[in-house]
């Protein structure tokens, strides 16, 4: 059932995925479908939460530069996959509610399965112990996603490597770091 969803809805986008097309894909009546799905937003939806149940683990190379460039290069690989499934479930997730809700949930998995990233980074004294694990992930992945999901722009693996390293760099500086006062600073005290 889920591969006749994928299938459908990279052939002909949102508007084609119906639940009749998917029901005679898979070879299921359609009334088992319509019973169990109701509609293409539950279909969609049922394909990302088995993408979230799957035991896919972050990377562990030894250092932040190495994890983030290994998940970078994996984001990359999903997003320019032939056929380009991944992107063609985030697209679908802007036109059905369910989808997105469990698009949504995808996502806070995968942030908190790289979670571990950062920690052991951290652990290592890589980067400031406080730093942020969302943050520094969203930094490191948004200009993937950005380039060929909404620009739909071609970029090569390089791209993806630079972004996790210059991400890794701001790290080490503490661009990422939680601070007790929200960031907020006093002005230095002027001097006569």
């Amino acid at each position: 059932m889920h591969d006749a969803v994928r299938t459908q809805l990279v052939e002909g986008g949102y508007d084609a995925l119906t639940v009749d097309g998917v029901a005679d894909r898979s070879g299921v009546h359609r009334t088992t479908v319509y019973r169990r799905w109701r509609d293409v937003g539950g279909l969609l939806a049922d394909v990302l939460t088995e993408a979230t149940n799957d035991d896919w683990r972050p990377p562990d190379t030894g250092s932040l530069d190495g994890d983030l460039v290994a998940v970078n290069l994996e984001v990359h690989a999903a997003l320019t996959a032939d056929p380009p499934v991944t992107a063609a479930l985030i697209a679908a997730s802007f036109r059905s509610t369910q989808a997105a809700d469990a698009l949504r949930i995808f996502w806070t998995d995968r942030y908190e399965r790289c979670a571990r990233i950062v920690h052991r980074a951290a652990g290592r004294g890589e980067i400031p112990e406080h730093t942020d694990p969302r943050r520094l992930l969203v930094a490191a992945t948004a200009p993937i996603y950005h380039e060929i999901v909404l620009l739909r722009t071609s970029i090569s693996p390089d791209v993806a490597e630079q972004t996790a390293r210059a991400t890794a760099t701001a790290a080490r500086a503490g661009a990422f770091a939680d601070r007790p006062d929200s960031g907020r600073r006093e002005p230095p005290e002027e001097t006569a």
